[in-house]
Parts: C-alpha cells; structure tokens; sequence
C-alpha cells in the first residue's frame, strides 16, 4: 500500500500515487507531484452546484417514491397473520406524519462543527497547461486568502487558472500568493471578496490518539462533504515526493479513518470545538494499479502547529525556510540473522553544517530527537521539519556502538540543502 496525495499536481509519476494518465507532454515543473486524479473540467461555464443537487434530489424521490408506493401495496393487500387472507378496511392501519422539532446542534456535535467551519471551507477548481483537477482550501481571511495543498495549487502551473467556490453558492478567480513544496502547502489569494469567514485554527499538539475529529472538503468534486472519524496516531511520517532540489515532501502527519477522498486535499480536519488542526493532504490506497482508489480509513492530515510560520512567510510573500541538521539519511540497512538498529543512518555531512560541529559522523545511526524516537530515514525528516530554523534540540544518536548525545542548533535550508 502506498500514500498519495488527495489531488497531486502535474509531474512524472509518484509511486505514491495512481490515478488515469493526463494528455499532452510531460511538464517541465519540479518532480514532485503525480498529475490530477480528477477527470478535465468542461470548456463551458461550470453549471451552478444546485443544479447537480437538484437533480440528485429527484431522483432520489422518484426511487423512493416507487419503493413506497410498492411496499404500501404489498402490505396493505394481506393481514399480518401470515395467512394471505384479504384484509377488511376496519383491520388497516397506517403510519402517522409528525413534526420533527428543529432542535439546536449539540455543542461538539458533528453538526455544530459542519454548521461552524463549512463557510470556512472552499473548492478550488483548478486548470493548467496539462490537464485540470479539483481541490480544497481553508480561509484565512475575510478578504480571501486561502490555505491549500501545494499539489493543487501547482496544477495551474504558469498560465493556468483557478477558480474558488464558496459555501454560499458565489465564486471568485483566484490567484497564487506562495508555495512550498517540501511542505506540500500553498496560499492562494480569491479575487475582489470580502466579508468571508476566516477559519479558526487550533493547535494541533494538543491532539490525542482517540480524540474525535472532522474532515471538511470536496471529495470528487462533491463541496461541503463533511465526515468524521478519530485520530489513528500521530507524528507518523509521510512521504510524497522530492522537489526539484531532490528534498523529501515529508511531515509528521496526523493519521485518521475519517473518510478523505481525491478532492479533499487542502481542507480542513477539525476537532469538536471547530478549531482547524490539520490540512487534509494524502490517503493510502489499498491496490498499487493506476485506478482511482477511494479511503480505506487510512487518511493524513499536516499538522497546523508546523506548518503556521510557514503560512506566515508565503502570506508576507516570502520565501518559506526549513530547518536542517545538515545531513544525508537513509534507512539502516539490514543484516542477515542480527538485529537491526532502528532509527536513520547517516550518509553524508556537510562541512560547517551544526551536524558536522556537534560530531555527528558518517555511519551514525539517530536514534531520537529530543523525546521523538525515529525508526529511520522519513521519521528523521518528519521530525526535524517539525521543529524551526534556530530552535536547540538534542540528538541521540550510536557511534561504534556506543550511545551519545548531543545539543545542537538547528541550521536553516535558507544556506543549506540537505537535511
């Protein structure tokens, strides 16, 4: 099984994604990303949401309607004795029709959160030189900045265009604020808006394995789907890609089994109090053919807590920074009928980097960062993006097979590109 990103953007082929070929040549953008799993949007002007609604609503009272009619017909016919004997019109009876009271939601209901944060959530319908997809984002401000993936926002490319619709039935082009694909995050900015609802964001360190949670987005292009679920684990390492640079798309992810489809990347996991927590983002899928696969309950989200400072950068227009041990990793290779060590070998260091001060060498072995164990390459880049450029940690690491330890200050990629 393999992670792929809900909407991957234009590029060669990610093997942690399937989805149906795109036409035209390949791009020339960074090869990150796998193409859009989501078929080409029509030329024409897109049909308004209620008139899919509609028409999904009639049919469904044409069937229900047949099933009632039958149902009723069959029953009325015979006594409920069994015996198939005519029933006489003093023995029927039929149901009643009652109102149904128009309770307020319950506060941490599923329903409070949908009714609070669904203003907040947008799809983001996107096309480029290579194909076209669809999206989610969250909003930031009332004048309409908006949170989303990275691979859906590189689906424009240069020349392309976006198109972002809110819950309220109205849409706005949008344009690309900043991205940054090693945290596969984007900002988007809708065009002449105002008054929208800025989202509110919770910290997503405050999660536990258990709590409950909701996913808000457009899954196949369906806006405003609301599902729910729990946290399945947390700091669990995600890898979609490299950048153009080679660098790991890689974060400490929230995993949860709340139902998260191609089209909910860029929106909102939630918890009961409506607060944002994570950025919907890739599912694992259950067969490695390049057919479309649905949620198998293995859903991950990027945590708010790190990727804010981020957001803040692309929002002032900067370029987004990162934090580096200056190191290369790779997984510790295994040994015929002895015991692996967990955690990321090293395999490089670069000269001068905090890595190379503090005595890290090559073939040492990390075993944890701070409290965070890591069980190799991906869980040593997850953590080290959790943490910001200038911030101390502690390594613990194996040398010759013996235990050390050491402090260090954590290197920007600002100067630096290895991890």
């Amino acid at each position: 099984m393999s992670e792929q990103p809900t909407n991957p953007p234009q590029g060669p082929q990610n093997p942690y994604f399937s989805y149906p070929a795109p036409q035209g040549p390949a791009p020339e953008g960074p090869p990150s990303y796998a193409a859009p799993e989501t078929q080409t949007l029509p030329t024409q002007r897109r049909p308004r949401r209620a008139g899919l609604a509609a028409a999904v609503v009639a049919t469904a009272l044409v069937v229900g309607g047949a099933a009632g009619v039958g149902g009723a017909a069959a029953w009325s016919a015979y006594d409920d004795n069994g015996s198939g004997s005519a029933a006489s019109p003093t023995d029927h009876s039929s149901s009643q029709v009652v109102d149904t009271p128009d309770s307020p939601a319950a506060e941490g209901s599923v329903e409070a959160v949908a009714s609070k944060v669904l203003p907040s959530v947008v799809k983001i319908d996107v096309t480029g030189s290579q194909g076209s997809g669809s999206g989610s984002g969250i909003i930031l401000s009332s004048d309409g900045e908006i949170l989303t993936n990275n691979h859906v926002a590189a689906i424009a490319g240069d020349g392309g265009s976006m198109t972002v619709f809110f819950n309220d039935g109205t849409s706005a082009a949008a344009k690309v604020v900043g991205t940054d694909p090693l945290t596969d995050t984007a900002v988007i900015k809708a065009e002449d808006v105002s008054g929208l609802t800025p989202a509110t964001i919770g910290k997503s360190a405050d999660l536990k394995v258990g709590e409950s949670v909701v996913a808000i987005g457009s899954p196949f292009g369906l806006d405003s789907t609301v599902t729910s679920g729990i946290v399945s684990a947390l700091n669990r390492p995600v890898d979609v890609g490299t950048d153009s640079q080679n660098n790991s798309t890689t974060y400490p992810a929230i995993q949860t089994d709340a139902a998260i489809n191609p089209g909910n990347s860029g929106g909102a996991l939630v918890d009961l109090d409506g607060n944002v927590v994570g950025i919907n983002s890739s599912i694992r899928t259950a067969s490695s053919s390049e057919e479309q696969a649905g949620s198998i309950g293995l859903g991950f989200a990027i945590p708010m807590d790190e990727v804010l400072p981020i957001v803040d950068q692309m929002s002032k227009g900067e370029t987004p920074t990162h934090a580096r041990l200056g190191i290369s990793v790779s997984d510790v290779a295994s040994k015929d009928g002895a015991e692996v060590l967990q955690g990321a070998q090293v395999q490089d260091v670069s000269s001068g980097s905090t890595a190379s001060d503090a005595g890290i060498a090559k073939g040492d072995v990390i075993t944890k960062i701070d409290d965070q164990l890591i069980t190799g390459a991906d869980s040593l880049v997850a953590t080290i993006r959790s943490y910001r450029p200038g911030e101390k940690v502690t390594v613990t690491y194996t040398s010759g097979g013996d235990t050390k330890t050491a402090s260090l200050t954590l290197d920007s990629d600002a100067t630096s590109s290895k991890s």
